[in-house]
């Protein structure tokens, strides 16, 4: 791929990352209607999947979610937090939804359905763990965890459905985009 095209599919996808990443502020602002309704498990698999140097996924996604993490923690708090008790935690779910991104080769139905339920499925069953809580909320025992999980269904659902909307978007919209113009168009496979 020459270097002009890959710049502009770099571009392209960085730009898409950043627009679907403001959303997470369309979120704080209505905090009942849509919580965690938001585009981080679609951006993570999405980089995943188009990034051709798959190291560029990594930084990409995982900046573009610290920065908006202390955006948000900003407007909540008032005050500047680098880093939360979560942020190590957040960075390893989303680093392995970016690492089983990178390991799809087509996007096709099958691979449709992993990119919708494998962010929502490593958030929940790594994020609802009882001892990275800060709280006292469930005890740290397998009957804590799967108390945790229980309560986090409602919370997680709505991930699930920003996953739709924003992967239908994402995805949707790159493939449209690529078919349209040869420059989005890589010259090898998918994760090679």
């Amino acid at each position: 791929m020459s270097l002009q095209k890959t710049n502009t599919r770099n571009a392209v996808l960085i730009l898409m990352i950043i627009l679907a990443t403001a959303m997470r502020f369309v979120s704080y602002k209505f905090p009942f209607l849509l919580s965690n309704f938001t585009p981080v498990g679609a951006i993570a698999i999405f980089g995943g999947v188009y990034f051709t140097d798959k190291w560029k996924a990594y930084v990409v996604v995982l900046l573009t979610m610290f920065c908006s993490d202390v955006l948000i923690n900003y407007l909540y708090t008032s005050k500047l937090t680098l880093l939360s008790g979560y942020t190590l935690w957040n960075c390893i779910c989303f680093a392995i939804v970016i690492f089983i991104g990178s390991q799809i080769k087509k996007i096709n139905w099958t691979t449709g359905l992993i990119v919708l339920l494998v962010p929502v499925l490593v958030h929940w069953l790594i994020m609802d763990l009882p001892w990275i809580a800060d709280t006292n909320l469930y005890p740290k025992t397998v009957a804590g965890y799967m108390a945790s999980l229980t309560a986090a269904v409602p919370f997680e659902a709505n991930m699930l459905f920003g996953d739709i909307v924003f992967g239908a978007l994402l995805f949707g919209g790159f493939e449209l985009a690529k078919q349209k113009y040869a420059a989005l168009r890589p010259q090898h496979a998918l994760a090679l």
